[in-house]
């Protein structure tokens, strides 16, 4: 085996430490910068019972729509942009695109359209863009990103009606789409009165755990130097939590060795909730609002090595909270 391959691929991981009350706290802000979430999941500590205000958030979260062989230029045509760019919670991302071999697009509450396109692609539409960050020696695929915010790119204007025919004309791009509800459910529905589509609805389950080893956490302790567990290990912990694997290194098991972190101690129950999805960043925060006693940017998302793009938070009763934020060796720094 090649000495490359018996590496591991290395991560990065930010932790910060702050307090939900604290008016520089920055939790709304890493939430809403982690604009494409899969999947949330919650755990709770000596609870066997779902709490009825996070049944009620969950059951709340938006739903959303698939949307078969879609253009792009759709979400720029004049009866749909102004209605969606840069207004209210609309997110769109291609489905079932590989970013990297496949063109890959995705479009932001912020209004910005982001288009990952392989190298014949990029030449073929003719819109200025850059080099992906994650090329080798020879650069075969670019980004181009459109602010459908910025007046150049006001229906009427020679720069739109440039972009819109590149995007109809030179190479139309046609994929399955992932969208949120638009706040302009009319324009939204005219859209989707055109091309086969589906609403979709998170999935959610639940699971409860028995006599279970925790890793022991204090809140003024974030990186574990002293009593608390280290950040790393408590990661670890948790996912192995979230794939129900053992964590008790049973003599008997063939399967995992792992065992719970020290400092650790045990709890009789522990609930863990999963929500599976398309899932918005204002969906994420109204459920960390619940959860708490009162997931970046528009950065290149890496694919040679590892593929770590999650967030965690981990609540305390005094309002204090601890901030883990992962990625990948070639991922952009969280914020």
């Amino acid at each position: 085996m090649l000495p490359e391959l018996e590496k591991c691929s290395r991560s990065l991981l930010v932790s910060e430490k702050s307090n939900f009350l604290n008016e520089k706290s920055r939790h709304e802000i890493h939430v809403s910068k982690h604009s494409f979430n899969y999947k949330v999941s919650v755990v709770i500590p000596e609870c066997g019972l779902v709490p009825a205000p996070i049944s009620r958030v969950i059951s709340g979260f938006s739903s959303f729509y698939l949307v078969r062989d879609l253009p792009v230029h759709e979400l720029l045509e004049q009866h749909f942009l102004p209605s969606t760019a840069g207004r209210g919670s609309f997110y769109a991302i291609s489905c079932n695109t590989h970013i990297d071999e496949d063109n890959c697009i995705a479009l932001l509450s912020s209004g910005q359209l982001i288009l990952s396109l392989t190298k014949d692609a990029y030449e073929q539409l003719g819109l200025e863009g850059r080099p992906s960050q994650y090329n080798h020696k020879k650069a075969m695929r670019f980004v181009v990103t459109l602010d459908l915010t910025d007046k150049s790119l006001t229906p009427g204007t020679k720069q739109y009606q440039r972009v819109l025919s590149s995007l109809k004309d030179r190479l139309v791009l046609r994929y399955d789409f992932l969208l949120t509800k638009s706040t302009s459910d009319e324009a939204l529905q005219a859209l989707l009165s055109r091309y086969p589509h589906e609403e979709c609805k998170q999935a959610f389950s639940q699971q409860i755990l028995t006599d279970i080893e925790c890793p022991t956490l204090f809140p003024s302790d974030i990186q574990g130097k002293s009593r608390s567990c280290d950040p790393h290990h408590f990661l670890e912990w948790l996912g192995a939590v979230n794939l129900d694997i053992s964590c008790t290194n049973a003599s008997d098991s063939f399967v995992s060795t792992y065992v719970c972190p020290e400092p650790r101690s045990c709890v009789s129950q522990a609930l863990v909730l999963t929500v599976t999805g398309f899932i918005s960043p204002e969906n994420v925060f109204e459920l960390l609002q619940e959860l708490s006693p009162v997931a970046w940017g528009t950065t290149e998302h890496g694919f040679l090595k590892g593929g770590e793009n999650l967030y965690t938070f981990v609540c305390f009763s005094n309002q204090d909270y601890w901030l883990h934020m992962a990625t990948g060796a070639q991922d952009g720094c969280p914020p």
